[in-house]
């Protein structure tokens, strides 16, 4: 009996001593911006740059798009007063604001380039909500 409580013991402690790096990774990602695998802002210009072939004068005004949904976010996230179904319906909104305010700088070309972007994406959680036993998309 002895035994077994020490056999555990040791490897509860093994096991939380090679858990701390990634506590620690986890929490210096966090402070990057970076939460659930999120991209930077920079990341996601960078990526719509490529996509689409923006500008720079673009570049800087999808920056500044994606900076103002960030603080956005961050501030609802911080909002213990509303309920889960009202927050989950903000953040929809916000998010379907940045896209219109993305789709206001873009040509025609871009335009629809853009749209198939989020019609993939849309595909994309879908199956991802569907292999998750049927719960809505997450945010």
């Amino acid at each position: 009996m002895k035994k077994n409580l020490v056999r555990f013991l040791v490897v509860a402690f093994a096991f939380a001593a090679l858990s701390l790096p990634v506590l620690a990774q986890n929490a210096t990602d966090q402070g990057q911006g970076k939460h659930h695998g999120m991209p930077s802002v920079d990341e996601r210009v960078q990526h719509l740059t490529k996509m689409l072939n923006l500008s720079t004068d673009q570049q800087a005004k999808v920056k500044s798009i994606f900076e103002d949904q960030q603080n956005q976010m961050a501030s609802l996230k911080q909002n213990t007063s509303m309920s889960q179904e009202d927050r989950r319906a903000k953040f929809q909104a916000i998010h379907q604001d940045t896209h219109q305010k993305i789709q206001a700088l873009l040509n025609d070309d871009q335009k629809a380039k853009f749209a198939e972007m989020q019609a993939q994406h849309k595909e994309h959680m879908g199956a991802r909500g569907q292999g998750d036993s049927g719960s809505p998309d997450k945010q």
